[in-house]
C-alpha cells in the first residue's frame, strides 16, 4: 500500500508482478516412447557405444525388446534393452547414474542375478521402467560400463526424438490384440470364474486369471515331443508352478526368423501336473485356431 501510493505521487514508477516459475514437467514413459506396442528397442541401442571397439553382432529386435552379443577375450555377452515393466520389483537399488537425465527420470541398479548380469532400470516420470541389461562372463566392471553405455544411448535416442516404430507385416502375429483371444467364453474354465483380460505394457501379452498370453520373435522353447493342438504343432512343458504350450510360424517379411505364441496356465495349489497341463491344452485349443497363418 505505501509503495503503490509512493508511486501514484511521484508518477515514476510502474507495477508490475514476477510471473510465476513453471516447474519442469516430469517426462513420462508414454512422452517418450508413443504408442507402446510399435516401439523399435533397437533404435534405443547405440551398440557402437556399448560394444566401445570390441566385436558386436547385429541387433536382433522383438516386439518388446532389442538384443546383440558382444564377444571379447572373456566370452559372449548379450546386451538387451527391454522390456518395459511398471510392477514393484524387490531387486531394484538406487544408483548413481553419473549422465544427464531428463526432468522426471531416474536410473536404479537391479541386484537379480548380479553375479552374471549388470541391469539398469531407466524409470520415467509415470514410474514404468525400461529395462537394460548386459549378461554373460567377464569381469563385473565391464559388464557394467557398457550397460551404462547403453542406459546414455537410451536417454540420447529418446531426447533426439529417435524412438523408431516397428511396421509389422500384415499376417504378423504383431498386429495381434492377445487380449482379444483370452476374451472367449471358451477359457471361463481354464482361466476361473469371472475373470477378465488385462493387458500388458507392451500390448504384447495378457493375462486373464491363471491363463496368459505372450507373444514375440523368438524360436520355440524346449526340446520336448510336438503335438497337434488348435491345428498347429506345438510343444508342451512343465516349468515349475505353469505348464506352457508354445508354438511358432514364420515370421512374415522377416527371413529367417519365427514368431512364437506361449499359452502358460498356473497351478495356483503348487508344482504344475497333468491337470494343470490338460487346461493348458484346453486354453490352447480354444486359442490357436484364431491367430492369423504366416500364410
Amino acid at each position: 500500500m505505501v509503495v503503490a501510493l509512493a508511486c501514484t505521487l511521484l508518477a515514476g514508477c510502474s507495477m508490475t508482478e514476477a510471473a510465476p516459475e513453471s516447474s519442469p514437467t516430469p517426462l513420462t514413459a508414454v512422452a517418450a516412447f508413443g504408442d507402446f506396442t510399435t516401439i523399435d528397442y533397437c533404435s534405443l541401442l547405440d551398440l557402437p557405444k556399448v560394444a566401445g571397439g570390441i566385436r558386436a553382432g547385429a541387433p536382433d529386435s522383438s516386439f518388446e525388446s532389442c538384443q546383440a552379443e558382444l564377444t571379447d577375450e572373456s566370452g559372449k555377452r548379450q546386451v538387451m534393452v527391454g522390456p518395459l515393466a511398471f510392477d514393484s520389483d524387490p531387486n531394484i537399488r538406487p544408483y548413481d547414474y553419473s549422465g544427464p537425465l531428463p526432468d522426471g527420470v531416474s536410473v536404479q541398479q537391479s541386484m537379480f542375478n548380479d553375479q552374471n548380469a549388470c541391469t539398469r532400470a531407466v524409470t520415467f516420470g509415470d514410474g514404468i521402467r525400461l529395462n537394460v541389461s548386459v549378461t554373460g562372463p567377464g569381469r563385473t566392471d565391464v559388464r557394467c560400463r557398457e550397460a551404462d553405455a547403453a542406459v546414455t544411448g537410451v536417454i540420447t535416442a529418446v531426447g533426439g526424438g529417435k524412438v523408431g516404430r516397428l511396421n509389422f507385416a500384415a499376417r504378423s502375429w504383431g498386429r495381434v490384440s492377445p487380449c482379444a483371444l483370452l476374451d472367449v467364453h471358451e477359457l471361463d474354465a481354464p482361466s476361473g470364474a469371472g475373470t477378465k483380460p488385462t493387458t500388458g505394457l507392451s500390448g504384447h501379452s495378457c493375462f486373464r486369471g491363471k491363463v496368459s498370453l505372450a507373444l514375440s520373435v523368438a524360436p520355440m522353447d524346449g526340446t520336448g515331443p510336438l503335438e497337434t493342438l488348435g491345428g498347429r504343432q506345438a510343444r508342451v512343458a512343465i516349468k515349475g508352478a505353469f505348464c506352457t504350450v508354445d508354438t511358432t510360424q514364420p515370421a512374415p517379411g522377416m527371413r529367417g526368423r519365427t514368431e512364437r505364441a506361449e499359452i502358460s496356465v498356473v497351478e495356483t495349489a503348487g508344482t504344475a501336473g497333468d491337470a494343470t497341463c490338460a487346461s493348458a491344452r484346453s486354453a490352447a485349443a480354444a486359442i490357436l485356431p484364431r491367430l492369423p497363418a504366416s500364410s
